[in-house]
């Protein structure tokens, strides 16, 4: 990491590894990290964002934002806000204890297909008790052929890892999971020195202890070609970018019931001839994922009004 400042008002491009507010930690090709100030009142700019920055005093400026890939969305109780951009992946991590909302889970899948990013289910502590009901929920996922990788991160560590590499290896991945499930433990063990990183990130950024609540950027080599991208917690998704229209094609097992309904417009409540609801009540379709689809729709509905 021996690259020179550059030049007064020479431009040159970066990746964004870490955010706080106007504040960017951009990595330039060299491997130097640099402290960059956004311009204008608000930024938009994400961790994976390429950008184009020159040098300013002891940081520099970030001076336009490259085209995306790919970009995903997060949301609170007030408002829907972009967190990562330009990923190869995002390995969703779940465990058999404890328990996971598998609403989020499908609202996660559901804003992947939306951002054509491939996602595959980590499915940890599989040296637990309760390992076959864990597998009955995930069986609708498998069916669509969403990919679930079963490990135990800490009781059988190097076969985690063996199997887990040939995934992550040149990929950039998003890793979520609600708490408990073993999301740091996975930094840890793939991450050389994640935690000491965590805390170069927060002094670069003058930002403390809050910047360890953010989205954080790690490579997992030398030759940094593959990437660990870590969002704390499990973020609710935001699905502001799907339409109602949309959300159908997103959720595979729904779509091919629903093509044998009676009626085209059918809304799967109480219309008669409803292929979904036949198929839940012979057991061809998951309960909990046409609640799901009927809680999105409703959402979505509200949301184009």
């Amino acid at each position: 990491m021996s690259e020179s400042l550059r030049s007064p008002g020479e431009a040159g491009p970066a990746l964004v590894v870490a955010t706080f507010g106007r504040q960017v930690l951009v990595e330039t090709p060299a491997g130097r990290r640099v402290r960059c100030q956004t311009r204008g009142k608000k930024s938009d700019i994400v961790v994976g964002d390429r950008v184009c920055w020159q040098a300013s005093g002891d940081g520099g400026i970030v001076t336009e934002l490259l085209p995306r890939r790919n970009l995903l969305f997060r949301q609170d109780e007030w408002r829907t806000k972009s967190f990562a951009a330009n990923l190869d992946q995002i390995l969703v991590l779940l465990a058999v204890d404890p328990p996971y909302a598998e609403a989020q889970l499908a609202r996660a899948l559901i804003a992947a297909g939306a951002a054509g990013v491939p996602a595959l289910v980590g499915l940890n502590k599989t040296d637990l008790p309760g390992l076959d009901a864990a597998r009955a929920r995930l069986a609708p996922y498998q069916a669509m052929d969403v990919p679930v990788l079963e490990f135990a991160l800490k009781a059988q560590p190097a076969a985690a890892h063996a199997l887990l590499m040939p995934h992550l290896r040149d990929r950039a991945t998003l890793v979520l999971g609600p708490s408990g499930m073993g999301k740091s433990t996975l930094i840890n063990r793939f991450v050389a020195g994640a935690e000491a990183q965590v805390g170069e990130v927060s002094r670069a950024l003058n930002a403390g202890r809050h910047t360890t609540t953010r989205t954080t950027w790690y490579w997992l080599d030398d030759e940094r070609q593959g990437a660990l991208i870590d969002s704390p917690g499990f973020q609710e998704f935001g699905l502001r970018q799907v339409q109602p229209s949309e959300l159908m094609a997103l959720m595979p097992d729904i779509a091919s019931h629903a093509a044998h309904c009676r009626f085209a417009d059918c809304a799967h409540q109480q219309e008669p001839g409803c292929a979904v609801r036949a198929a839940v009540e012979a057991g061809a379709l998951s309960a909990s994922r046409a609640r799901i689809h009927a809680e999105l729709l409703e959402e979505l509905s509200r949301k184009a009004w």
